[in-house]
């Protein structure tokens, strides 16, 4: 199950959001489906933030208290693995370079948005999160199997000097371990 905060100061947007994303396939998101979570003030949203994990927040960009931008920004200050999606209905072009810079967002969205772009804005927005995901769970068993094999280089080496031509193997012309009788 994806979680989703959707943000926004107007219960009628939240409402017409709900709508259009539960209409989402759960075969576009790999079998699984959205749990819509809504808050209609930023200072709500940072509380639900705070106190549980979110796989994706679409907040507004123009709300009283607190800007989308500083939202989304605090959000990803505090869960970097969280997509973040922005919407406006103001084609404020300093909001949305801000809102690129400070908060990362992985896209925006203008009101009044196409309801299959949202839908596909959000299936892109979970499934680039899960490719982030993986590359950083990959990257961690890259490192642990990098010190591992660091581990055993180094007790070759010294078995290699404890017992000088331990860790040498001699082959004769057909492959066959060859082992010299004046080594015994």
């Amino acid at each position: 199950m994806y979680r989703v905060l959707i943000v926004d100061d107007e219960p009628n947007i939240l409402t017409a959001l709900r709508r259009n994303l539960a209409n989402i396939p759960p075969s576009m998101l790999d079998g699984d489906r959205l749990e819509l979570i809504p808050a209609n003030s930023p200072d709500d949203a940072l509380q639900l933030a705070i106190a549980e994990n979110f796989d994706l927040v679409i907040s507004d960009l123009r709300m009283p208290g607190m800007s989308g931008v500083e939202l989304l920004a605090e959000v990803a200050q505090r869960h970097p693995n969280v997509a973040r999606i922005l919407m406006s209905g103001y084609a404020d072009l300093a909001a949305i370079v801000s809102a690129i810079n400070q908060a990362n967002i992985f896209r925006f969205i203008p009101k009044p948005w196409d309801d299959n772009d949202m839908r596909m804005a959000v299936v892109q927005a979970l499934h680039y999160r899960a490719i982030i995901l993986e590359n950083q769970r990959l990257a961690d068993l890259v490192r642990e199997q990098r010190g591992q094999l660091d581990r055993q280089q180094s007790e070759l080496r010294r078995l290699e000097q404890e017992h000088p031509g331990i860790t040498r193997i001699d082959r004769d012309e057909t492959g066959a371990i060859f082992i010299d009788e004046d080594d015994l």
